[in-house]
């Protein structure tokens, strides 16, 4: 599979995430909504806090992901895909096997 498809596939995968994720928190926060639970007070508060947090990191988490497949699908479209931002050199095809949305080579994100 070439890079464009596996990182397209992957932006397919990643809105089907995010859009069940903000599901999950719209869900969180209609059912505390009906609820008097005071979150500092209530036995249940934290653990709704506690989920409603963990459920936010996630939803800003894919949205970050999902802006870095863009930007590596602009890099393709644009024929910079491959090649390091900060060194220009060919960034390795193992890297990009493993983390299809590198910016940089090896060497310079170990920097």
């Amino acid at each position: 599979m070439d890079a464009r498809t596996a990182l397209e596939v992957e932006r397919r995968e990643t809105l089907a995430r995010l859009a069940t994720l903000t599901g999950d928190f719209a869900a969180i926060v209609e059912a505390s909504e009906g609820s008097n639970a005071d979150d500092e007070h209530d036995p249940e508060g934290s653990t709704i806090a506690f989920e409603r947090s963990q459920v936010d990191a996630l939803v800003r988490q894919a949205r970050a992901h999902l802006e870095e497949v863009d930007a590596a699908l602009a890099r393709i479209s644009g024929g910079t895909y491959g090649t390091c931002e900060r060194c220009g050199r060919p960034i390795a095809a193992g890297r990009l096997e493993a983390r299809p949305t590198a910016r940089r080579c090896i060497e310079c994100a170990g920097r």
